[in-house]
This record gives C-alpha cells, structure tokens and sequence, in this order.
C-alpha cells in the first residue's frame, strides 16, 4: 500500500512508453549475433553494452530532431538505465554497488556517444573506423575488413533512422539495416 501511494506521487513521463518500446528495439538489435560472430565485437558484458550504447546512441540523436525529442531521449535514457539496473543486479552486484556501476555506464554512454557523433560529423571515414576501435571492441584488434562493415553499418542504421517516419518511431518500429 505504501510503495503503491508512493508511485502514485512520482509523475509519470508522458513518453514513458515509447521509450520503453524504443528500448526494447535498441536491445534486441544489440544482441543480434552477427555483431559478435561475423564482426569479432566481444561477447563479454562489456563488448554487449557498448554495442547496446553504439545503438542507443544512434536512436537518442534521431529522436531528439522530433519537436518532443529531448523529452523522447531523456525517457528512453531513464528506461535504458532502469532495465540495466535490473541486469546488474540479476548479474549478483551487491545493492551499494549497483548505483555506482550504473554511474560509471551512465558515463560510458555518454562518452561513446560524444565519439560517435563527433566521428560521424568528420569528413575523413576513418574517423568512425577509429571511433568504433575504441569504444566497441575494447582492447580487441578488429580485422579491418569487420571494422569497415561495422562502420558501414553505423552508416546505413543512421541513414535509416534519418528517414524513418515518426508515426515508426513512436511506435518503436525501427528498421536496421543487415550486420
């Protein structure tokens, strides 16, 4: 009864459910398996939430040119970190150290996504090449040739999501491209 009056006090973000569905779009197309198998990303925690991060990222700057997109991208980063709060916890953190794990990922996201977005802003194409070095595969050499279609891959979701209607996006029915 009182976690029920006290959920009835927090105000409940009017985009709450298309984050959710966005959320729920982004995580599904980071554990697509060609992303680890055919690309060599690691399929380790941290080579699964910077994939998670490369894609949340990707969707963040195409909802906030909606005219409620800071909103959209602020309930999809809440939704984001709520569901990793849970998975840090399934995965055994202990409660003291969950807020400070979720911190540091918090961090990480915004981080890789100051990359991302300054690389994709640069002329030459390697800048993404190297961007994506650094912040997916960790300290894993990616073959080239992997590296390039990631890259090319980046390109071709962003390009999508430039395009996608926003009736699709509210609705989280976002279309990537092949890995």
């Amino acid at each position: 009864m009182v976690s029920t009056m006290f959920g009835l006090l927090r105000r409940r973000s009017p985009h709450r459910d298309t984050a959710d569905r966005l959320y729920a779009a982004i995580a599904a197309q980071a554990r697509q398996p060609a992303l680890f198998a055919e690309l060599g990303v690691p399929d380790t925690v941290d080579g699964r939430f910077d994939v998670l991060a490369l894609h949340a990222w990707m969707v963040i700057d195409r909802v906030r040119a909606e005219p409620d997109g800071e909103a959209i991208a602020q309930a999809l980063f809440d939704s984001m970190f709520a569901h990793l709060d849970v998975a840090v916890r399934e995965m055994g953190a202990q409660d003291l150290g969950v807020g400070r794990r979720i911190k540091v990922m918090a961090e990480g996201l915004h981080g890789r996504a100051l990359a991302f977005r300054t690389a994709m802003a640069d002329a030459d194409p390697a800048a993404l090449q190297d961007a994506l070095r650094r912040n997916v595969f960790g300290k894993t050499a990616p073959d080239a040739g992997a590296l390039a279609r990631l890259a090319a891959y980046v390109r071709a979701a962003g390009a999508g999501l430039a395009a996608l209607e926003p009736a699709h996006l509210h609705d989280g029915a976002l279309a990537w491209p092949a890995v």
